[in-house]
């Protein structure tokens, strides 16, 4: 008997007898794939039972990473990448991704063997970018292959240390009629990678499209697959990008890595406090704060500009920090000071593209709203370190060691904290029990 052919949606399972565009149960478009016939046999296939086994009975022994000696690409992927992990890099169209990997791609082949799959682009066009960025290496093989069959089976037969595909999105199955970058072929391409990275030990490293929320494009389980999920973002004052982990099995999460674009691809920033503070100048509601991002301390310039409202209802424009954090400091300011923020416009922003949610950040907004609101400057080269409660007291902060030793390191002259945080402070310090008592650093009228 002829079995008939069913379409089935990737989102919702929603089956039809034929191939539909736009799922009419989940409204999902481009999500509907062939289901393969299968025959029907009166006889139940019996699997064999599984054999189970005890963690001491494992053998393991330590593996060596795999690193680029790219000081920033190391750290954020957790000191070198995992042999038989798999990663994804994903971020804004031209952020500089293929750059990176190409980068990357052309260091690691020095000692491993790499091959890298360009599914977006010619070797020619792949070429005059490797000349331009100085990337090329006799070592390192590319395809512009993007048959994911083909890709495995290369892989599996050659063995090499790392593949890297560029991007997944544009990698396909020629046994299915699915449209490349549908719901179906990503969860299946992600499927099949990640045995690919166990069973081989075998490091994968894919390039994936971002949607206009910002988020990696396809359904979310594709993250749930991977071991590593690294974002590339870009800042728009300077042609500065940063490298985030927001996953990694083998590393910390939330560690960062500062690269600068140049004519010559993408040049680590190593030193990035320097660079985020060259251009820094005490001024009415400036001021600096210490934020830590993974493993490293990072000065942070706040801005703040306070003005009588000329509207009924005042503007508030607030950028790197969460809006409703920004709006419960000056309340408390308006409660305890008696000043009236809520009858101002206030535009509030964290320098260099950057954002920051920790609590430790609190004395430093509190005190750049009132420098811009008194339109008094703060002690020059000033660092502000503490948390700010609902009843006004000033707290200590936690790791302050770190932040005080990385202030020391730059010149700062002078530390405004918590009147009871316990810290070794080599200059001058300004210690404060309650928001009445930051009044002083200011000829309040």
């Amino acid at each position: 008997m002829k079995q008939k052919h069913l379409f089935k949606c990737t989102n919702c399972n929603y089956k039809s007898v034929k191939w539909l565009g736009k799922c009419p149960e989940c409204t999902e478009w481009n999500s509907f794939t062939e289901e393969q016939p299968t025959l029907q046999n009166n006889q139940k296939t019996i699997s064999p039972a599984l054999k189970l086994t005890t963690l001491t009975e494992i053998s393991s022994k330590q593996q060596q990473r795999i690193v680029a000696h790219n000081s920033e690409w190391d750290r954020v992927v957790g000191g070198g990448i995992m042999p038989g992990s798999f990663i994804i890099l994903t971020g804004d169209p031209g952020i500089g991704k293929s750059t990176l990997l190409l980068q990357i791609a052309a260091q690691l082949a020095q000692h491993q063997k790499v091959f890298y799959f360009s599914s977006e682009e010619s070797l020619e066009q792949v070429k005059l970018r490797a000349e331009r960025i100085k990337a090329l290496d006799k070592n390192l093989l590319f395809s512009d292959r993007a048959e994911l069959e083909s890709i495995i089976a290369t892989a599996e037969q050659e063995k090499p240390d790392i593949i890297i595909i560029d991007s997944i999105q544009n990698c396909y199955f020629s046994q299915t009629q699915a449209i490349p970058g549908t719901l179906g072929q990503l969860r299946e391409a992600g499927f099949r990678l990640m045995r690919l990275a166990k069973e081989n030990t075998i490091a994968v490293i894919v390039t994936g499209h971002i949607t206009k929320e910002g988020v990696i494009a396809g359904p979310k389980t594709l993250e749930h697959m991977v071991d590593a999920v690294f974002y590339l973002q870009g800042d728009d004052k300077w042609q500065t990008r940063i490298l985030r982990s927001v996953k990694n099995r083998f590393g910390s999460i939330n560690e960062l890595g500062f690269f600068h674009m140049s004519e010559t691809g993408l040049q680590e920033v190593a030193n990035i406090n320097e660079f985020l503070l060259q251009d820094y100048q005490t001024a009415p509601g400036s001021i600096l704060i210490s934020h830590i991002e993974g493993s490293r301390p990072l000065l942070i310039e706040l801005q703040a500009l306070t003005i009588p409202s000329k509207f009924g209802v005042p503007q508030r424009v607030i950028t790197g920090v969460d809006h409703k954090h920004v709006m419960l400091i000056a309340a408390i300011l308006e409660k305890y000071l008696q000043v009236k923020l809520s009858a101002h416009d206030i535009f509030f922003k964290v320098s260099g593209g950057l954002k920051i949610r920790e609590s430790s950040a609190d004395l430093g907004i509190a005190l750049a709203l009132l420098s811009s609101y008194f339109q008094q400057t703060l002690p020059e080269k000033s660092l502000a370190l503490g948390e700010v409660n609902l009843t006004g007291h000033i707290k200590p902060i936690n790791q302050a060691a770190i932040h005080l030793k990385e202030a020391t390191n730059f010149g700062i002259k002078t530390i405004l904290l918590a009147q009871n945080q316990s810290a070794k402070i080599s200059g001058h310090a300004e210690r404060f029990k309650h928001i009445y008592e930051i009044l002083r650093l200011f000829d309040a009228q």
